[in-house]
């Protein structure tokens, strides 16, 4: 493998970009299930190692040990290890389609380590397809994924790098499987100011009608759109609307494991209901 940057124009390999884009996204959905949530979403981000794209340690869905699912760049296989050793290997070929490549995964880890299942809708992408029905994605070119490797590789080193020296509180370098792109974060220790209460007394208010409503489950999610949160009943149908500037709230330093903690004496109201509060459309449990 060349050391250099290579060039890669994405008009030259979209098509494979695209596809690759979308397996992360089965191994990232695999981490939003199965790891203990963290602040920042950092229980949901992969990393670029020296195979591919991978998942920490996940715990196995069945107790028996931890699995890691990857993406080998290298042999242009999708994996996941057991860590008592077993594994099992899938080609990426060039006309494999991710629904294939995608039901295969998980066929490999309810064998491996237990049934999961993982929300398949595709995330900050523009095609809309499940994950386990996208046909339409099926180019693999392994040249130009090779080369992808190299040049993100060498863009990892730099941000790890460019990490090293700063003493404060910072994330490794993550691979995102929403953007597919590599980041790091920094973190100043300066106090942020507190977010207003609208974000939570929308929620709060949602809560209740869905309460009221005698729903036995629902989900708020974040209507893209309009960019309003919606809550809806579990059959279908939507029971409360959140106006969309209380999503500004975000950008004030609200994530998801703070509004978790803060819908607390709310969920005691709602013993019995499942509540899936999605942030940056990333599933959290409250």
């Amino acid at each position: 493998m060349s050391s250099g940057w290579p060039p890669l124009r994405y008009d030259s390999w979209s098509a494979t970009s695209d596809t690759l884009h979308a397996h992360t996204q089965v191994l990232g959905k695999l981490a939003v299930e199965l790891a203990p949530p963290e602040p920042q979403l950092q229980h949901a981000a992969l990393r670029l190692t020296a195979r591919g794209w991978e998942t920490l340690a996940l715990p196995a869905p069945d107790g028996s040990g931890a699995i890691v699912a990857a993406l080998d760049l290298r042999t242009h296989e999708a994996s996941v290890e057991h860590s008592d050793g077993r594994e099992t290997r899938i080609a990426l070929t060039p006309n494999r389609p991710v629904a294939e490549v995608t039901r295969e995964l998980l066929e490999a880890v309810e064998r491996l380590g237990g049934k999961v299942a993982i929300n398949p809708t595709p995330q900050e992408v523009p095609w809309t397809t499940p994950l386990d029905e996208d046909d339409q994605h099926a180019t693999y070119d392994a040249d130009q994924a090779a080369t992808y490797f190299v040049a993100a590789t060498q863009a990892a080193l730099v941000l790890a790098d460019v990490r090293a020296p700063f003493r404060g509180r910072a994330t490794p370098v993550n691979a995102w499987w929403g953007t597919f792109d590599l980041a790091v974060n920094f973190f100043s220790g300066r106090p942020a100011d507190p977010p207003s209460d609208d974000f939570i007394n929308a929620i709060v208010a949602a809560l209740d009608r869905l309460l009221q409503a005698n729903a036995s489950a629902g989900t708020l999610r974040p209507d893209l759109d309009s960019g309003d949160v919606v809550l809806a009943s579990s059959p279908g149908g939507e029971l409360a609307r959140a106006d969309r500037t209380a999503l500004a709230e975000r950008e004030r330093g609200v994530h998801q494991r703070e509004v978790a903690e803060r819908l607390g004496k709310v969920a005691e109201l709602a013993a019995g209901h499942r509540v899936v509060l999605l942030c940056e459309q990333t599933d959290v449990v409250a």
